[in-house]
C-alpha cells in the first residue's frame, strides 16, 4: 500500500498564483485555461466554487465520454506533465470501471497516441507524471474520460501542470512532491521537512534549494523506530521514455549513525537493481552524490534508508536533478539496441559466423506457389541453414550477434521456418554467449513448429556480464537434414511481457485482440472474418497469420460466397492532415481462383470512393507487403474491398495494417528490389 495521506503533505493541494502556469497547465480556479470540451462529447463541468472540473454520471449514462482538448503546445526542451485526478465509484468492484485516457495529437497525423491510462477508483486526490522528449513538432492533449458502471461514478481533474524538466526531478517544494510517495512502513517514513516544521526529536538541517528554513525536503527518522531492519523507502514517478546520463541529489545525514542509504531502480516486473549505496558519510552539511542513471524502459527510482542499529539518527533528501550527459568524461559511446537487429535486406548486419565456414547463406526466392518469401516483404532476403549446400553429419552452424552490454534486460523478437525435418527438436536453438567466461547457456530451442510457416518467437534474458547472442542450427544426421530460415531479428531494451505496456497505438492493427476499429456494414458468412491458422478450403488461404504465425489475421471464405460478390472492412474516421501518410499492411492471394483486393480511400461528405490500390488474381503462397502513400486533408476512411474469384480457390486475407505520419519513401521499399515482379508504390493526392 502506498500512503499519500499526511505524510507527504498530499491533502491540500492548493495552488497558488495559477495565472503564471505555464503552456499546456490549468488549475481550473475560474477556467479552463485554453483547454476546452470536444463538442461531440460530454462536457467537462467547472466545479461552481472553482479548484477541479467533473464529469459523472449525475447528468451521463454509463459508456458516455468527457473530451478536453488543449491548445497548440510546443516540448522543445524535455518536459514532464503532471495530472492530478480522481476517479470514484459506487462500492463493490464494477465489471466496467471508469477511465481516464490522457493521449497526444500531433498536428502530422490522423490518429490520437494514449501516452496514459488509469481506472483504479480512489478516495483521495491521486497524480499522474508523464515525461515528454524534446520534439520540433506542434501537439494538442486530449483528456478522455470514459465513465464505467455505477450510480455515483464519477472522474475529476484537479491540476494539469506541464514544466521543462525531467519526472524524476524534484525540489519537493510544491504540496504535491512531484509524484513521489512514501512507501508505508508503521515504524519509519519519509517526511517533509522545512517549512518551519518542528515535529522531530531530532536536530534536522536547512533545506538545500533555499537554505532556510522556510525550504522544504525530505527526510526519515528513526526515532519511531522498534526493530533492526526497518526500512523507509521514496519511490519517484515511473519513467515514460528512454533516458540515460546523470543522476544528482544532495543528502545529509547523522555523523557515525547505524543505518544505510541506497538508491536502486525497479522496473515494471518489480526487479532491483542498486545503482547507489552511501560509503564514506561526507560533511555534516549538504553532499552531493552524482549517479549514472540508465532507463531504457520503464523504471522508478528508490530511495531506501535500512536502521540496523539503536542510534540511526536521520537521513535527508533535498534537489534531485537529471542530466542526459554522463557524470564522468566517457569516450564509450552508449549502446543502441538496433545494431544488434537485422532484417538482412542489405547484408549481416553486425552479425557474423564461425570461421571454419559459413553455416548460414543469405538467399533470396522469388515466391511461387510451392516456395514462401521472407517474412519482411514477401520477396526480400532471409539466412537459411542446413542448405544441400552445406549438409553434412554433424553440421552446427552458428551466426553470432553483436556484443551486448551487461546488467540490462533484453527483449530478442525473431522469425524462423522449418522445412524437412522429421525430428524437429533442437534444429534451431540461441544461446547467451558470455564473453569474459566462455560458456555458453541456452535460453530457447525449437520444439515442434508447423513446417513452412514463419514463426515469431520471444525470449527477455538478462545476464550480469557482456553477451552474445547465438543462433545455432544443428543437423544430425544427413537423411534428417531440411532447412531452416531465419528474418527479421530485432532486440529491443525491456521485457518482452511488460505489464505496463500501453494497448497498441491506433494507426496500427495485428487482430490478434480483436478487429480494432475497423467496422463493416453487415457481418454474415459473406463477410471479412477474424481467424487464426489455415482457412477451411484445401490449396488457398494463409497457412497462418504474418504477426507471429499462431496470431490471428482477416480474410474472407470463398465457400461462402458466389462470384463477383464483396465483403468490405471499413478503419475509423481519420482526421484530415496536410502532409503525406503511408498506409502499409500484408496480404495474400493464394489460390487459382482468386480475385481482387482493393483499397479505397472515402472522404467524409464524398458519395464516391477514390482507388487507391488494387492486386487481381493469385500472387504468391507468401504474405506480401502493400504499401500505399495518399494525401488528405479532410476526415476519410480507408477500405479494404476483397471480391470473390471463380471458384472456391479464392480466399483473400490482410494483416498487420499500419498507418504512418510521412512517406513511404522514409521505409525502405524492399519490395521494389525484387526482380521479375513489381510492387507499385501508389502515391495518389486528394
Amino acid at each position: 500500500m502506498l500512503f499519500r495521506g499526511v505524510l507527504l503533505a498530499v491533502q491540500a493541494l492548493q495552488l497558488a498564483g495559477a495565472l503564471d502556469l505555464p503552456a499546456g497547465s490549468c488549475a481550473f480556479e475560474e477556467s479552463t485555461c485554453g483547454f476546452d470540451s470536444v463538442f461531440e462529447f460530454l462536457p467537462w463541468i467547472l466545479n461552481e466554487e472553482g479548484h477541479y472540473i467533473y464529469v459523472d454520471t449525475s447528468f451521463a449514462k454509463q459508456g458516455e465520454k468527457a473530451v478536453l482538448l488543449s491548445s497548440d503546445l510546443q516540448a522543445e526542451e524535455w518536459s514532464c506533465l503532471r495530472l492530478v485526478y480522481q476517479i470514484t465509484t459506487s462500492s463493490g468492484s464494477p465489471s466496467e470501471p471508469s477511465r481516464l485516457n490522457l493521449y497526444v495529437r500531433f498536428d502530422d497525423e490522423s490518429f490520437d497516441r494514449l501516452l496514459w491510462s488509469a481506472k483504479e477508483p480512489s478516495d483521495s486526490w491521486l497524480i499522474a507524471s508523464l515525461d515528454l522528449p524534446n520534439s520540433s513538432k506542434k501537439f494538442k492533449i486530449l483528456i478522455e474520460g470514459v465513465l464505467g458502471h455505477g450510480n455515483t461514478a464519477s472522474i475529476a481533474l484537479f491540476e494539469i501542470k506541464m514544466t521543462t524538466g525531467y519526472c524524476i526531478e524534484c525540489d519537493f517544494e510544491e504540496n504535491h512532491l512531484c509524484g513521489f510517495v512514501n512507501h508505508w512502513n508503521p515504524n519509519v517514513n519519509w517526511f517533509v521537512g522545512g517549512g518551519n516544521m518542528r515535529n522531530s526529536h531530532s536536530i534536522l538541517p536547512q533545506d538545500h534549494t533555499f537554505r532556510s528554513e522556510l525550504g522544504h525536503y525530505m527526510y526519515v527518522d528513526s526515532v519511531y523506530v522498534k526493530h533492526y531492519q526497518e526500512v523507509a523507502q521514496l519511490i519517484s514517478p515511473m519513467t515514460m521514455a528512454p533516458m540515460s546520463g546523470c543522476l544528482l541529489f544532495y543528502y545529509q545525514l547523522q555523523q557515525g549513525n547505524d543505518n544505510i542509504f541506497s538508491v536502486y531502480t525497479r522496473d515494471a516486473a518489480g526487479l532491483y537493481e542498486e545503482i547507489w549505496k552511501m560509503g564514506n558519510p561526507g560533511n555534516a552539511d549538504w553532499n552531493l552524490a552524482e549517479v549514472e542513471f540508465s532507463a531504457p524502459y520503464p523504471m522508478e527510482v528508490i530511495f531506501e534508508v535500512a536502521f540496523n542499529g539503536p542510534k540511526g539518527g536521520y537521513v535527508a533528501l533535498d534537489d534531485i536533478s537529471f542530466s542526459p550527459v554522463p557524470c564522468q568524461n566517457q569516450t564509450e559511446r552508449p549502446f543502441n539496441a538496433v545494431e544488434a537487429s537485422c532484417n538482412f535486406e542489405e547484408d549481416l548486419c553486425n552479425f557474423y559466423q564461425d570461421k571454419e565456414g559459413p553455416g548460414w547463406t543469405r538467399v533470396k526466392v522469388k515466391p511461387n506457389m510451392y516456395r514462401a518469401g521472407d517474412h519482411t516483404s514477401g520477396l526480400g532476403y532471409f539466412l537459411m541453414a542446413n542448405t544441400k549446400f552445406t549438409s553434412q553429419p554433424g553440421y552446427i552452424g552458428r551466426l553470432y550477434g553483436p556484443s551486448l552490454p551487461g546488467n540490462l534486460q533484453y527483449c530478442l523478437r525473431f522469425y524462423y521456418a522449418i522445412y524437412g525435418f522429421l525430428k524437429m527438436s533442437d534444429t534451431l536453438a540461441v544461446y547467451i554467449f558470455e564473453e569474459n567466461h566462455m560458456v555458453q547457456d541456452k535460453i530457447w530451442s525449437v520444439l515442434e513448429s508447423p513446417r513452412g510457416v514463419w514463426m515469431q518467437a520471444e525470449i527477455t534474458f538478462k545476464k550480469p556480464m557482456p553477451t552474445k547472442v547465438v543462433f545455432m542450427s544443428l543437423c544430425k544426421s544427413f537423411w534428417d537434414c531440411g532447412l531452416v530460415a531465419l528474418d527479421d531479428i530485432t532486440m529491443e531494451l525491456g521485457s518482452c511481457w511488460s505489464p505496463e505496456k500501453l494497448p497498441t497505438p491506433p494507426g496500427e492493427c495485428t487482430f490478434e485482440q480483436d478487429e480494432c476499429a475497423f467496422t463493416q456494414e453487415r457481418r454474415n458468412r459473406s463477410s471479412w472474418h477474424r481467424r487464426r491458422g489455415e482457412t477451411p478450403t484445401s490449396y488457398t488461404g494463409p497457412k497462418g497469420d504474418h504477426t507471429t504465425g499462431v496470431g490471428y489475421y482477416m480474410y474472407i471464405e470463398a465457400s461462402h460466397m458466389v462470384y463477383g460478390q464483396k465483403a468490405r472492412l471499413s478503419s475509423r474516421p481519420l482526421r484530415g492532415v496536410t502532409g503525406k501518410h503511408c498506409l502499409t499492411f500484408f496480404y495474400h492471394m493464394y489460390g487459382a481462383g482468386t480475385g481482387l483486393l482493393n483499397v479505397y480511400l472515402k472522404k467524409e461528405g464524398d458519395s464516391e470512393e477514390s482507388l487507391l490500390w488494387r492486386r487481381r488474381g493469385e500472387q504468391s503462397i507468401s504474405w506480401l507487403r502493400g504499401l500505399i502513400e495518399y494525401t488528405c486533408e479532410r476526415r476519410h476512411q480507408i477500405i479494404f474491398e476483397a471480391i470473390r474469384g471463380v471458384s472456391i480457390r479464392s480466399d483473400i486475407a490482410i494483416d498487420d495494417v499500419k498507418f504512418q505520419a510521412g512517406s513511404c519513401a522514409e521505409m525502405e521499399d524492399i519490395t521494389q528490389q525484387s526482380s521479375g515482379y513489381s510492387e507499385d508504390l501508389n502515391e495518389i493526392e486528394y
